[in-house]
């Protein structure tokens, strides 16, 4: 194949290769497009909802031989789950070999990242064999140090080293090997990360991840009923909302794609007419674009209290909130948000990390700026409503509290970042979700209705 032929590298989640007739769309999908040329598989996932996980199915017999337990019951289910798969498939393939080695290499040392890594493996042989590609090993490609830390220079180095002259591969996700040659799986976003990092190391035109859903959602579909899909979302964006809670994809899988300036296309195996998400660097031209909505996300996450302090000629007295800073530095306490006015400020902190100091801050509070009065008020909520748009479209935040104030919500706190991207409302835990909709109706619903 001549090295000018663009490239796209697809990643799939267990739940598209959780059987036979999955890999069979997954499949059909790689072989649609001559671009697709690696594939990073997961481990199946379920194939309904009381059903097992392989990688739990593997961490199941590594606890049992780690506690001298027989567990040949339990690795025979998954000779079972891969050998239906082999036979649905219809390949001349037998992973007896794969299978004895893996139990010998559990009842020697029965690691955790060695026995988790191995859903992954076996089924990148599978989809190798059934797709005719070839399949490497991610444990001679991905490298981690001694402590476990992904050496992505390395890495990259490596991959890009092994796939010279190579057409077609499939390279599993999840795991690599440290450089003493012990199996070390990632601790998040596994697949995704190896995805990301095959995709950068190709220098790939697309890092195409399918999974069951056809893409980021503007809201929790828990919480508003058949949410929109965000048909385009920067990394900055995407990193707005994932931090406010939103289901997405991890930091770590982000970066390796998002430094050389790759696309991710979020699709769904089950839909692949589907156009799903595209992921889109934070400089890139929308030209052109359809402005349905002001907005393109909406997130909220529980668990957050505000320390309210109140002093006279507080905006005069030098140092005042350093001061206040540095008694929750010194008790181990970050803050989130800090809107002030002239004689109020107000800091909002996770209420898990405050929980074990609180009497300690409020002291240390007391005793470095001496406060006419101080309070500290749990069971708030953080939302954010995050969009490009927001920035050159008048009337976002008053439309923001137009929404809360008809739905009788009290805003807390509203912080706005300087680049104008997203707008933090802080309301109570037990109003977050009819904010949420609220909002929702703003600026999606009332959005669709003709003028």
């Amino acid at each position: 194949m001549s090295d000018n032929i663009k490239t796209k590298v697809v990643k799939f989640g267990g739940s598209s290769l959780a059987d036979a007739d999955q890999i069979k769309k997954a499949a059909a999908i790689i072989r649609a497009d001559d671009r697709r040329r690696f594939v990073v598989p997961s481990a199946p996932g379920k194939r309904f909802s009381d059903d097992v996980k392989v990688t739990d199915m593997l961490y199941r017999c590594c606890e049992l031989a780690g506690s001298g337990v027989d567990f040949t019951e339990d690795f025979q289910l998954i000779r079972d789950r891969y050998n239906g798969i082999i036979e649905g498939l219809g390949i001349g393939l037998s992973l007896d070999e794969e299978f004895e080695t893996i139990v010998r290499e559990l009842k020697a040392r029965p690691s955790k990242d060695y026995a988790a890594s191995r859903g992954e493996y076996l089924n990148g042989k599978v989809i190798s064999a059934y797709l005719g590609f070839e399949f490497i090993d991610a444990a001679d490609v991905i490298i981690f140090d001694t402590k476990g830390t992904l050496l992505l220079d390395d890495t990259i180095e490596a991959v890009r080293k092994r796939l010279r002259g190579v057409e077609r591969a499939v390279i599993p996700g999840f795991y690599g090997r440290t450089t003493e040659g012990f199996v070390k799986t990632f601790s998040r976003g596994g697949s995704d990360v190896t995805g990301s990092i095959i995709a950068n190391a190709a220098r790939a035109e697309l890092y195409e991840n399918w999974t069951d859903v056809s893409g980021f959602l503007v809201a929790d579909p828990r919480i508003v009923r058949e949410p929109d899909v965000i048909n385009t979302i920067t990394y900055r964006e995407l990193r707005e909302l994932a931090y406010m809670g939103a289901s997405v994809l991890h930091e770590d899988a982000i970066f390796p794609v998002r430094s050389a300036g790759i696309p991710i296309n979020i699709r769904n195996t089950n839909r692949p007419e589907d156009a799903g998400t595209m992921i889109v660097s934070d400089d890139y031209s929308f030209t052109g674009e359809s402005l349905e909505h002001t907005i393109t996300g909406i997130a909220g996450r529980k668990g957050f209290s505000t320390i309210n302090i109140e002093k006279a000629m507080m905006n005069s007295e030098t140092g005042f909130g350093m001061k206040v800073l540095k008694v929750l530095v010194d008790n181990g306490v970050s803050f989130e948000h800090m809107p002030s006015g002239i004689d109020t400020m107000s800091i909002t902190v996770d209420t898990a990390s405050l929980e074990p100091v609180r009497d300690k801050v409020l002291a240390g509070i007391r005793r470095e700026v001496s406060p006419d009065h101080i309070e500290i008020e749990d069971g708030i909520a953080l939302l954010a409503v995050v969009g490009r748009r927001m920035k050159n479209t008048r009337g976002t935040v008053a439309r923001i509290f137009a929404a809360l104030a008809h739905a009788r919500i009290n805003v807390k706190m509203i912080d706005q970042g300087s680049s104008e991207l997203n707008v933090i409302v802080g309301v109570s835990e037990h109003d977050l979700a009819e904010a949420i909709r609220r909002i929702y109706d703003m600026f999606i619903n009332s959005e669709k209705q003709p003028v």
